[in-house]
């Protein structure tokens, strides 16, 4: 298959890694489960191997064991016995009363990898609006691996809606995301009870970007920035030959980018944040959109993103 997802379901217009089945409002899970693809379990069976010398004897792996799907069989990985696996139906499930009591709507999940990662992601129903009409709402993410590449993961994450950009909001110790290793048992009412403790975090992000939309930023102090973010040699305006990357990042902040042109992005701040995490979510070079979601999402992609968000932070004081 062209794309290592297996299926995805989103309500609304299109997300912005446009893949997915359309939904309607009010869905209840088990349609989520089925047209997201998550209608099926993680099964685990112990791992057998053989040897050369012994021919088809086969050998029992006492401290590991194969994970696998149960509706196709398609093996997924080779994890310790200890590994505490959350099932695609645990991260819906997670929303069930958010949706139902706290006002959140499921907007998009589903699975990448063939099924090693799992996600969903729905609206909060807080949003902001700056200057332009410059909107941006808020998320809650929940993700998921079964290969040990990711803890399952429960981070706000926003949306600038004119270009449906993403930007991890930092929760808590300031890591930006509730992190619950596969060496224990995933519990969501303390998943939610961490996240509740830091429903104030949309303030913080909020005042931050309200001050960055504020912060006038020159041409070459935005070369400088960009150049600094990603390590490029031409750090200042200098006839070395600025990478591709970089040429990509100026553009879009100098007019390219969505909403590049609205007061609350053109020549500030907020603009460099905004060309970075259009540029890593849109432009950046990636083997397909589901490798670009999980970069930017989980991956380097995210942490680039964050690193600038950061950077723009440290120009206000």
């Amino acid at each position: 298959m062209s794309h290592l997802v297996e299926s995805m379901a989103y309500l609304g217009q299109t997300p912005w890694h446009g893949l997915g089945n359309r939904l309607s409002s009010r869905q209840p899970i088990s349609v989520w489960l089925k047209e997201a693809g998550m209608d099926w379990s993680i099964k685990r069976s112990n791992v057998m191997f053989n040897t050369a010398d012994d021919g088809l004897y086969l050998h029992n792996h006492d401290s590991a064991q194969v994970l696998y799907r149960s509706d196709t069989l398609a093996p997924l990985s080779v994890v310790s016995n200890r590994y505490k696996v959350v099932q695609p139906k645990e991260v819906l499930n997670f929303y069930k009363d958010l949706v139902e009591v706290g006002g959140f709507e499921l907007e998009t999940a589903g699975v990448l990898k063939g099924g090693k990662k799992l996600w969903a992601l729905a609206k909060t129903g807080q949003s902001m609006m700056l200057k332009g009409n410059d909107n941006v709402e808020g998320y809650l993410l929940l993700a998921t691996s079964c290969d040990g590449t990711l803890c399952t993961t429960a981070q706000f994450t926003s949306v600038r809606v004119v270009c449906n950009n993403t930007l991890r909001i930092a929760v808590n110790d300031k890591t930006g995301a509730i992190k619950v290793p596969h060496s224990t048992v995933f519990d969501p009412k303390l998943v939610k009870e961490a996240l509740g403790l830091s429903l104030s975090s949309w303030d913080g992000f909020i005042h931050d970007i309200k001050e960055l939309s504020k912060r006038p930023v020159s041409p070459k102090e935005a070369h400088r920035f960009f150049a600094e973010v990603l390590d490029d040699p031409c750090a200042e305006l200098t006839d070395i030959k600025p990478s591709k990357p970089m040429r990509q990042l100026l553009e879009l902040y100098e007019g390219a980018g969505l909403g590049s042109k609205l007061a609350s992005s053109k020549n500030t701040a907020w603009g460099l944040v905004n060309s970075m995490t259009e540029f890593v979510d849109h432009h950046r070079r990636a083997r397909n959109q589901d490798y670009r979601l999980d970069s930017a999402w989980f991956g380097n992609g995210a942490q680039l993103k964050q690193q600038t968000f950061s950077k723009a932070i440290s120009l206000l004081n």
